[in-house]
């Protein structure tokens, strides 16, 4: 075996130096402002946020450890066709923007599954949303942790499970102590450090081989340089179809409706910041995506060059330790391969962090609030902080369990995870494009959309896994060489055609189950009337994605129902769904409380007076809208 240099006082200071750092901004949120002492702060950051550290932290949420190490892993061993996701990912950015934000930013959710037991008018629908997220997100954070516990115990022998224990404290500490706050600002340190270990493969790999041209030259050379085929064949691993289109479904569900991503975009006091923050995203996607996939291209790269490949001279165990093995080879000055091991717990700690702070906001809002809401601020908060805890402790159990999973972490997560977040997305879908669902509609769907692509996924681990390796420079490896065994074609029939679908396509089958499910059963069993329910439950998808086409076909598409312009008073009707009846003078960017009559009365005044001097048509229509709801507001009061 070749000797490959170990982790030095460097190293180890630049790690440590992050996890301190990572752990300090808890501490620090936990005594600066308002101390955490609310559930508001706690869970949503108070809703006043800036828009580039949200943009930064939706993105660092799902850009982890598991892309750090899959993604250069699936570039070594089968070539560039992965790199097609990372359009996958923007056009999701793009897509959420446009369609979701728009409704879901202003009804001001704590919980997003909110929404689900609005829309339905049901408790039963937010329930079956909610526990499939919590059923995602611990999937998701035992994925995640584990997938930079290999990468250590490969460069420093240190073993995997105290490194599952310290990202699982770690990642629970801060985020107990600071809440969203030190979620969102650790994230941004985070990708810092993930952002500088990525180009330090990169630049020094690269530099090592002998240029670029020469990285691509050797790919080539060895069949690595491959674009997806446009065949529609679901069984086959990678095409363009369930990259691109696919990857979208399953990124929607991540970037559009996932708690993590509601929770960040909803703290932004605006619908135009929120939709901007994905829109930012979609440059963050692309870069990491690209520096993933270059950085595997430009390790095999150099392997090729000394013509053997550590995989098969047995060096290394699986493709995963692949991008440290190298960091340990090449990059030998002091503290590089400390740090790109931090950037490797800097993707782990995000993402647990983020999974942290999201389920015990689903489990509180929606399971427990309804029965302990009347307890003192105090308590309430003390609550969602020992939930944190609690699920900080089933993530370091569920870490244990990935260990047994084996393949690539890459596929592993997705295969899982695109299970759960498939229903999810036809949850939202069959309700903001659908009048006519009804809550039983949504809770058979749901259900069935996670039953049947997560029977595929289990199903698929049953079979014999299907070699994907392509074949690696060993003309100079020493002592023996260990190929892979050639791939046994074993005859599939009946029922197991199903588990060869590619795990590309699970979120894809979630939606689409959860839907047609949705649909069905909601017509048999009595849907909903349109006119029943209030437009800003629904989207109108074909006015947001078709703007330009006449009204006259838009009209045709809305179902039976007008999605006017939302004017100013639109938002008495947010508001007051909360509790927290107050209007904004226009006149002095105040906030009037609405508590009593005179308040009533001190806003539409203000607001009349703006009408009377702005003059037009649109601005009387307003003043006009503005007088209506004040007057149902003043009796509802009175």
């Amino acid at each position: 075996m070749t000797d490959v240099r170990v982790f030095g006082p460097w190293d180890y200071v630049v790690f440590a130096l992050m996890l301190v750092i990572s752990a300090g901004i808890g501490l620090f949120y936990a005594f600066t402002g308002g101390k955490q002492k609310t559930t508001k702060e706690f869970l949503m950051a108070d809703r006043n946020m800036r828009l580039l550290p949200i943009s930064v932290s939706i993105l660092v949420s799902f850009i982890s450890a598991i892309l750090i190490l899959g993604t250069p892993a699936e570039m070594y061993t089968a070539g560039t066709e992965y790199w097609m996701l990372a359009g996958g990912m923007s056009m999701a950015n793009l897509l959420a923007a446009i369609i979701f934000v728009p409704m879901l930013h202003p009804l001001k959710l704590t919980s997003s599954y909110e929404y689900l037991e609005r829309r339905f008018q049901h408790r039963a629908a937010k329930l079956v949303g909610a526990t499939i997220m919590l059923l995602q997100q611990v999937l998701y954070m035992g994925i995640a942790s584990y997938a930079p516990s290999t990468a250590l115990e490969a460069v420093t022998k240190f073993p995997d499970w105290a490194t599952i224990i310290i990202v699982g404290l770690v990642a629970t500490f801060y985020t107990t102590l600071g809440g969203m706050k030190a979620v969102v600002w650790t994230d941004v340190f985070q990708a810092v450090v993930m952002l500088t270990g990525l180009l330090a493969v990169v630049i020094q790999g690269t530099i090592s081989v002998g240029g670029f041209g020469e990285v691509w030259k050797l790919n080539e050379d060895w069949g690595r340089i491959k674009f997806p085929s446009f065949n529609p064949d679901p069984t086959i691993r990678h095409t363009f179809w369930n990259l691109f289109v696919g990857g979208t479904v399953g990124s929607m569900s991540t970037f559009a409706i996932s708690q993590a991503s509601v929770q960040r975009y909803s703290t932004l006091p605006t619908v135009r910041m929120a939709q901007l923050s994905l829109a930012m995203n979609c440059i963050g996607v692309i870069l990491m995506v690209s520096l993933t996939c270059i950085a595997g291209v430009v390790i095999f790269a150099y392997y090729a060059q000394k013509d053997c490949d550590p995989l098969y001279a047995g060096e290394i165990q699986n493709s995963n330790q692949i991008a440290p093995y190298f960091v340990m080879e090449v990059l030998g000055y002091p503290g590089l391969p400390g740090l790109f091991v931090a950037c490797l717990f800097s993707g782990a700690l995000s993402s647990m962090s983020s999974s942290l702070n999201a389920a015990a906001t689903v489990t509180w809002t929606d399971f427990l609030k309804p029965r302990f809401g009347h307890l003192s601020m105090k308590k309430q908060t003390f609550i969602t902080k020992g939930l944190v805890a609690g699920f900080g402790v089933i993530g370091i159990a569920m870490s244990f369990m990935a260990r047994s999973l084996g393949g690539t972490v890459l596929q592993a997560s997705a295969s899982f995870t695109g299970s759960a977040s498939g229903p999810l997305l036809g949850l939202f879908i069959l309700g903001g494009f659908f009048p006519w669902a009804n809550w039983k509609g949504a809770v058979v769907g749901g259900i069935m959309g996670l039953s049947f692509p997560m029977w595929i996924s289990i199903g698929s681990y049953s079979l014999d896994p299907e070699s994907h390796t392509l074949p690696g420079p060993t003309g100079s490896c020493p002592g023996n060489i260990t190929t892979p065994p050639p791939t046994t074609v074993t005859e599939i029939s009946g029922i197991s055609n199903l588990y060869t679908v590619s795990y590309m396509w699970f979120s894809s089958i979630g939606v689409a189950t959860c839907v047609i499910v949705g649909l069905a059963v909601s017509f048999a069993s009595g849907p909903m009337k349109p006119n029943e329910l209030d437009k800003k439950y629904l989207i109108p998808i074909f006015d947001r994605i078709f703007c330009c086409l006449p009204d006259k076909i838009l009209s045709k598409c809305r179902c039976g129902r007008t999605f006017e312009e939302e004017d100013e008073g639109d938002e008495l009707d947010n508001v007051a769904d909360h509790g927290d009846i107050k209007a904004c003078s226009r006149k002095d960017n105040q906030v009037a409380p609405l508590e009593t009559k005179e308040g009533l009365d001190e806003a539409y005044t203000s607001q009349s007076q703006d009408g009377a001097q702005n003059g037009g048509l649109s601005m009387k229509k307003k003043t006009k809208n503005n007088h209506m709801r004040m007057v149902t507001m003043r009796k509802m009061i009175q």
